[in-house]
């Protein structure tokens, strides 16, 4: 007895056709996104060649950017960015007049390899101890971290304590500041941000570079290197956003920093309408951030008994880039008393103190910073 035949009627015979097309066509969308992004990565790699050298360091390559002669090393340490080495374009040069400096780009940013999950201030410290020990500089090391770079410095600080000689914070993250800012200000509508494996796949695909926005032809070559690799490097971001917790954590056990010279920057510019949109807030919450935040940085100057705050009015976050004469100075201070004793650096303290008002030594009063 033969089988009977599924009756199909027209609208669903229509249907399946069209799921199948649909299917075809996504297909074809997601090869094509993918051919698009491999060939740009390709060309990226060609016109944008490393700055520096790429240093191996076993499986993975970071790219290193090493200028001047001296010791010690002047060592840069970016935030949670995607700029990498290049956040330091406008001091590299600057202080390598004055000493031998290094910048680098964290794995996954810019040229450099991405790294294993997690990637918290100890495998970015790892990464960064190897990085010089292959490359062969050799310490004594002062380092300048910005924003979350400043967590990753104290972390190197408290694994190689011996080969840091000297700090620059440049308005440096502070380990207690998700708890102290949410007291006052609403996470921001982003601070979450797409996850990694999500970043990934828009990135493999093309929709990254697509979306993204291409810097003006006008635009300075750092600039459009940066945009260059924007697709990859926010994958690394991601994995930095998501061992955020435990980076900050890490960096809560490395406040003392005993008489090594530290040098703190802190921008005290107004938020801006579109920054305080973007977090839900107020001016006024935005005008208590810039106090709570003037306070994290009036603790970190304490915590070594050298040390020097410098507030900085005509600047955003990014003093390096609006400022980049207020960090060569801040690094200068630093070279000027690494290697002198305790009583010797706290005798100039107290000199220069008569004649730069600007100056906060140890753990002072906290000053509103909008007045």
């Amino acid at each position: 007895m033969p089988r009977p035949q599924p009756i199909r009627s027209p609208w669903m015979r229509f249907v399946c056709w069209g799921a199948t097309v649909v299917v075809i066509a996504v297909l074809l969308l997601l090869a094509s996104g993918a051919t698009y992004e491999a060939v740009s990565r390709a060309r990226v790699a060609r016109e944008f060649p490393p700055e520096g050298r790429m240093i191996d360091i076993g499986a993975r390559r970071i790219q290193l950017d090493c200028r001047g002669k001296g010791s010690p090393i002047v060592v840069f340490e970016s935030g949670l960015d995607t700029y990498g080495s290049l956040s330091w374009a406008t001091v590299q040069d600057s202080v390598a007049k004055m000493t031998r400096t290094c910048s680098y780009s964290r794995a996954g940013v810019m040229w450099s390899d991405p790294g294993p999950s997690p990637r918290d201030g100890n495998a970015i410290a790892a990464d960064l101890h190897a990085t010089l020990v292959k490359a062969g500089e050799r310490p004594p090391y002062v380092l300048v971290g910005h924003s979350l770079g400043v967590p990753d410095i104290m972390i190197h600080t408290l694994r190689h304590p011996t080969e840091v000689s000297g700090l620059v914070f440049v308005d440096g993250s502070h380990p207690d500041q998700i708890q102290r800012f949410a007291a006052n200000m609403p996470t921001p509508n982003d601070a979450a941000g797409p996850s990694y494996f999500k970043r990934k796949w828009v990135g493999r695909i093309g929709i990254s570079r697509l979306l993204g926005f291409s810097p003006p032809v006008s635009a300075p070559h750092s600039e459009k290197e940066i945009f260059a690799y924007q697709s990859t490097s926010s994958l690394a971001t991601s994995q930095e956003e998501e061992a955020l917790g435990a980076t900050l954590a890490e960096a809560g056990r490395a406040k003392n920093l005993g008489s090594r010279p530290l040098y703190v920057l802190t921008s005290t510019l107004a938020y801006t309408a579109e920054a305080l949109a973007a977090w839900g807030g107020t001016a006024a919450q935005g005008r208590r951030q810039q106090g709570i935040k003037l306070q994290l940085h009036n603790e970190q100057t304490s915590w070594s008994t050298v040390s020097h705050h410098e507030l900085i009015a005509d600047s955003d976050h990014y003093i390096q880039i609006h400022r980049p004469d207020a960090v060569v100075a801040g690094v200068k201070w630093v070279l000027d008393r690494v290697g002198r004793t305790d009583a010797q650096a706290q005798a100039e303290l107290a000199k220069s103190a008569l004649t730069d008002v600007r100056r906060v030594i140890g753990h002072p009063t906290p000053r509103r910073c909008w007045q």
